[in-house]
């Protein structure tokens, strides 16, 4: 499970205060705890003890919760694989050391020492949780201290050190990754930054090397991929083989953490699983402007982070980045197959995979992959593409809210939809926006035939339109075209699709016949499909985390008739 925050977790402390820069949140961040408030905390932890100098908490080793100061001072700080050792704050009685990756108990992010000898309640992340819902008012307080700490580690940069190119494209990949997880992380370049030239003068770097990746323990990876990244920082989770859990939700964008949350908060044990990072597709957006109660705007990784965190709230145990190699719905309860070969029990499954923007077929495209062209436009791309001429495919929201958002980075953005115009697939306010930037020109009727570069650098995209040949010179190519569900590892379990492979649900799962109670319930009794990977869903956020709500009602139905089938079958034996 990642740590902490999902997503931007900075953009999510600070959505309701955009104007408030973190130095003034110190009373937030660190806040006093009155003694009235520490007495209600007593009964939810023990009280233990160190010794001055004694380390309590060490950064790569998983967190035993949070610890709640009653006498004696602790030295928080953070360290990175160069050596460089910080203090982040020295905290004293009164207050609690604690971020929030430790309401799941992930490695920690810092190392905590005791100044003097300590007193303290120690809060493991059971506890914690059912802290934080019990004692509603204390654990708003809470929740937003430890959100705005992770945000301050964000900032400062602390854990892994990337070093590797600017424009390689493996390097954008794990920055994005470690960004959208909400990771602290820091990106120095290998060819300019003294630290890193110094390093591959030690370590005997060559060019199959990079990235490099040197981990607060010391330790250098060279080019790993993310799953690699994540099980070296100890993300991923262990599963008790005999545990059963009430729902599996497969994909954490809007509908499946919608799902997460809804069932965890109403008593249900919820496993959530995602082969890369809370949000999604969703997760991609850069302002989503007409989602219900946000009326400036919340990114997608904002509003992922929070339902993130939601769901940690509740006990949602949420594995991330984990694929899923098979769902086996020939056995009860029916298992999920992680790549890994292990498998993970549950009463019920939810597909929550959504969809994957479709590969064009472009002359020259695989030439370029990872070096010049991008699926999502994220921070991360956004600053490779400052100054530079930026051609964007696609006519659906997301692709306007990436135009949006790359028009105040770059020079230019051209924007190249097939059809005659964006009304019949884009937001009102959207086409408004983007009619008014002076940087931004639409092209309709124009598909792109093919790419030109030397291999690694992109220098032009080749287009065809109703008036000849349009040749556009840019660096960066962004691909929001026509997407595919991600139903590949439904293969082993006979879940009806669509011609498109998209999954069927309620009636439209069994050939239109109203065999099915349950409209988002499956051909497969107890798997049930939601968001953009059923068929015939509204493309749309707030339908995907509504249909995220209506099937933990649906759940509780299906799980109440099982347990009255067996209550009767056991009165009749």
């Amino acid at each position: 499970m990642a740590t902490g925050a999902a997503g931007a977790a900075q953009q999510e402390a600070t959505a309701d205060a955009p104007f408030s820069p973190l130095e003034s949140r110190g009373h937030q961040m660190h806040p006093l705890l009155s003694a009235e408030e520490i007495e209600r905390m007593r009964r939810f932890g023990t009280v233990k003890h160190w010794r001055a100098g004694e380390m309590m908490f060490e950064t790569g080793v998983p967190g035993p919760g949070m610890f709640v100061l009653l006498q004696g001072r602790v030295r928080v700080t953070r360290r990175d694989g160069l050596g460089h050792v910080n203090v982040v704050v020295e905290q004293e009685p009164g207050h609690f050391v604690a971020e929030v990756g430790q309401l799941s108990g992930k490695p920690a992010l810092v190392d905590g020492h005791a100044i003097d000898d300590v007193e303290a309640i120690l809060i493991v992340p059971d506890r914690l949780r059912a802290l934080l819902v019990a004692e509603a008012e204390l654990g708003e307080r809470i929740m937003r201290s430890l959100i705005l700490r992770r945000v301050g580690l964000i900032e400062k940069g602390s854990g892994p050190i990337l070093v590797g190119q600017s424009d390689d494209g493996r390097l954008v990949s794990l920055e994005g990754f470690l960004r959208r997880n909400g990771y602290p992380h820091t990106v120095i370049d290998a060819c300019t930054d003294p630290d890193a030239i110094a390093l591959l003068e030690r370590i005997s770097a060559s060019k199959a090397d990079f990235p490099l990746v040197i981990c607060p323990d010391g330790t250098i990876m060279r080019a790993p991929d993310e799953n690699q990244l994540a099980s070296q920082l100890g993300w991923l989770p262990e599963f008790d083989p005999a545990y059963i859990y009430d729902v599996a939700v497969v994909g954490a964008g809007p509908a499946g953490l919608a799902t997460a949350v809804y069932a965890a908060s109403e008593g249900l044990s919820v496993a959530v699983f995602d082969c890369r990072a809370p949000g999604g597709q969703a997760g991609a957006s850069s302002r989503i402007e007409n989602y219900l109660g946000f009326p400036t705007g919340i990114s997608g990784q904002a509003l992922a982070g929070r339902a993130f965190v939601q769901a940690q709230k509740f006990g949602a145990h949420i594995a991330i980045p984990t694929e899923i190699k098979a769902l086996h719905c020939n056995c009860t309860p029916i298992q999920i197959e992680l790549m890994n070969g292990q498998r993970v029990s549950s009463h019920t499954v939810v597909i929550a995979t959504g969809a994957a923007y479709r590969r064009p077929d472009i002359v020259g495209l695989e030439k370029f992959e990872g070096h010049g062209t991008y699926y999502w436009a994220s921070p991360v791309e956004a600053k490779l593409c400052k100054g530079s001429e930026v051609v964007l495919v696609g006519g659906g929201n997301s692709a306007g809210q990436a135009v949006v958002y790359l028009a105040s980075h770059s020079a230019h953005v051209h924007l190249l939809i097939r059809g005659a115009g964006l009304e019949a697939s884009m937001s009102k306010y959207l086409i408004d926006r983007i009619a008014a930037l002076s940087n931004v020109t639409l092209h309709t009727r124009t598909q792109i035939e093919s790419l030109e570069g030397d291999g690694r650098t992109l220098a032009a995209v080749h287009c065809k339109t109703p008036d000849g040949p349009l040749t556009l010179e840019a660096r960066h190519l962004f691909l929001f075209t026509g997407a595919d569900p991600n139903t590949g590892w439904l293969s082993d379990c006979n879940v009806n699709t669509d011609a498109k492979g998209f999954v069927l649900t309620g009636p439209a799962a069994h050939g239109g016949h109203a065999e099915c109670s349950t409209s988002l319930e499956t051909s497969v009794p107890g798997v049930f499909a939601i968001g953009d990977v059923r068929s015939a869903s509204t493309k749309r956020v707030a339908a995907a985390v509504g249909e995220g709500a209506a099937v933990v009602s649906q759940i509780h139905g299906l799980l109440a008739e099982r347990q009255e089938l067996a209550l009767k079958a056991g009165a009749v034996e």
